[in-house]
């Protein structure tokens, strides 16, 4: 049942028996967003969606799974995942809130139930301003992977990304890059794209390039305002599909293979045969589940509400509730509530409909449940498309991808040599017998 009040519903014996019992392995690979600290965070960021999560524990007085829970919850996830290599995900919140002493503390309890032959990966997302040189140190001996949250140059960071006491975050987080660089730290910088920094794609893009970033993603702000609209705050669908579009032209021309952006990696991997390891991308989801503090467990990250309360890790082992029908339900009706206007969209297999938490506006013809992104995704996807599929058949011919920059490029200058003797609605030069916007044209431009 449900325990708003952090406290285990069956009683102090159920955890001990949990520990005791023979632990079963799930039939398929997850992930876990655990939250060892809630939603407890030393900043007050505009956009945070999970700071108001604490409100389902009205009761609780600490934010802080106890140290018998973690235990028990590491060896449940270590005996429950089907790879050698197991990996946890700490979240929050700000997870580094707990302190070193507590993640040191996690390392002991993972070593201590690790079967032989098999290996830890850890990844935490953090904010950065708690860092200093001993954490980074720590990480880099642990080989964590570090995600962390930079919004692009100060003046588009600064805007919504700030502590309690309003001062502004950007100086702290540069520095804790630099810190997590300089020891050797794997680092994924995730910058949330919102209504002022998706105006500037390239100056965002150039910022972390000048930076020195290797591994990036862009997640688009969307929130609802209760009112059937969204807050200010959030993108707007059309400018995310041309921010995107538009980072991807001068990647694709420059920096395949010096910086790994996820969404362009993600949109990829079909061209090369490969399924999507996203979910939000993925035919169905329900694979990437939430632990909070106290041992509750959610379907999904932006999913943690009653409705979505699936049990407790204290009193049913983990195993049982990722294999719980609620749960492949959930996943499934991302499939099966699609929109007819999607089923027939021509990059349905690169979007899926996206994130289901997204699916709040109308179609066309007016059926619910269409992706309040989807004229952006589509823009994405369309213009992206011919340059995958090009890639991905360099790649099944030849294994790499060697060359591809410079022979676009070269093959781009050509075309770009006859622009001056085509006008938009003449014969393209290439030869198709399309019209030349409708063609090289395109290709020429975001």
């Amino acid at each position: 049942m449900f325990s708003p009040d952090g406290k285990n519903a069956l009683g102090g014996g159920a955890l001990t028996s949990i520990r005791n019992s023979k632990m079963a392995t799930v039939t398929r690979d997850f992930q876990v967003m655990v939250k060892p600290i809630a939603a407890v965070c030393n900043l007050d960021c505009t956009y945070c969606y999970y700071l108001e999560k604490k409100d389902l524990y009205p009761k609780a007085k600490l934010f802080r799974m106890a140290d018998d829970l973690l235990e028990s919850y590491i060896s449940q996830h270590i005996a429950a995942s089907p790879s050698e290599t197991i990996s946890f995900s700490w979240h929050g919140g700000e997870a580094t809130l707990l302190g070193l002493d507590y993640f040191q503390r996690i390392v002991e309890l993972q070593k201590k139930y690790l079967p032989a032959g098999r290996s830890i990966r850890n990844g935490m997302q953090t904010n950065g301003t708690m860092l200093d040189d001993e954490w980074c140190r720590f990480l880099a001996t642990e080989r964590f992977a570090i995600g962390l949250s930079i919004d692009g140059p100060r003046e588009l960071h600064d805007v919504y990304r700030y502590a309690k006491n309003g001062k502004a975050t950007h100086s702290q987080v540069i520095k804790a890059y630099h810190m997590l660089r300089q020891h050797g730290v794997q680092t994924d910088v995730l910058c949330v794209v919102h209504n002022l920094n998706v105006l500037q794609p390239a100056a965002v893009y150039r910022f972390f390039k000048d930076l020195g970033v290797e591994y990036l993603q862009f997640l688009p702000l969307i929130m609802r305002d209760g009112k059937g609209s969204v807050t200010p705050e959030t993108v707007p669908a059309e400018a995310y599909g041309k921010f995107l579009s538009t980072i991807f032209h001068e990647w694709i021309r420059n920096d395949i293979g010096r910086i790994v952006v996820q969404n362009f990696d993600e949109a990829a991997r079909p061209f090369f045969g490969q399924e999507h390891t996203l979910c939000i991308w993925r035919e169905t989801c329900g694979d990437v589940v939430v632990v909070e503090h106290n041992g509750d467990f959610y379907s999904c990250d932006h999913f943690v509400n009653r409705e979505h309360h699936l049990g407790n890790v204290r009193d049913t082992p983990l195993a049982e509730l990722l294999e719980r029908p609620a749960l492949r339900e959930f996943g499934s009706n991302k499939r099966d509530k699609l929109p007819a206007y999607c089923r027939k969209c021509e990059v349905l297999s690169l979007c899926n409909g996206g994130c289901p938490k997204d699916r709040f506006i109308k179609t066309p013809d007016g059926e619910e449940g269409l992706n309040y992104l989807c004229a952006g995704l589509k823009h994405y996807f369309s213009y992206t498309a011919p340059y995958l599929l090009r890639m991905g058949a360099m790649w099944r011919a030849q294994g790499s991808l060697d060359g591809f920059m410079a022979q676009l490029r070269k093959d781009e200058a050509v075309s770009a040599a006859a622009l001056p003797r085509a006008g938009r609605n003449d014969p393209c030069p290439c030869g198709s017998g399309r019209k030349f916007k409708r063609c090289c044209l395109e290709k020429l431009s975001v």
